[in-house]
């Protein structure tokens, strides 16, 4: 076993926990896009279905971020991805780099792994399991 593999299997939690927060806080600004029109977004209040896609991602994204109900958090949000890549992309082309779906495909199988992996050492869920059986 060399010395990367070494550190990365050692510490595998931890930059996971990392990955976690900095990918939360990327979906909670897509949904500041879409519910206060923040970071250069133009707002959901005219769309019903872009509005509740605002609610998820940004209280899902600040859910992820912390850690907190972090595999149920990542169901609803892969739920989301996979229902805005089969109707708003899949329909513009097959593949995901011709249709713009490529992100929806990555936060999907990011939120995946978040279901069976759950929130990592650095997160809320592990804080509260730990003062749950002290």
């Amino acid at each position: 076993m060399d010395i990367l593999e070494r550190t990365f299997e050692k510490h595998s939690q931890k930059f996971f926990s990392i990955s976690r927060f900095i990918i939360g806080f990327l979906f909670l600004c897509h949904g500041g896009q879409k519910l206060f029109s923040a970071f250069g977004g133009h707002g959901s209040m005219g769309s019903k279905k872009m509005l509740i896609a605002g609610i998820i991602e940004f209280f899902g994204g600040l859910l992820l971020s912390l850690g907190l109900g972090a595999r149920y958090v990542a169901f609803i949000a892969a739920c989301e991805m996979i229902y805005a890549y089969t109707t708003v992309h899949a329909p513009q082309g097959l593949w995901p780099i011709q249709n713009g779906g490529e992100l929806a495909v990555i936060y999907f199988f990011f939120f995946f792994f978040t279901i069976a992996n759950g929130a990592g050492t650095w997160s809320l869920d592990s804080m509260l399991k730990k003062k749950k059986f002290r």
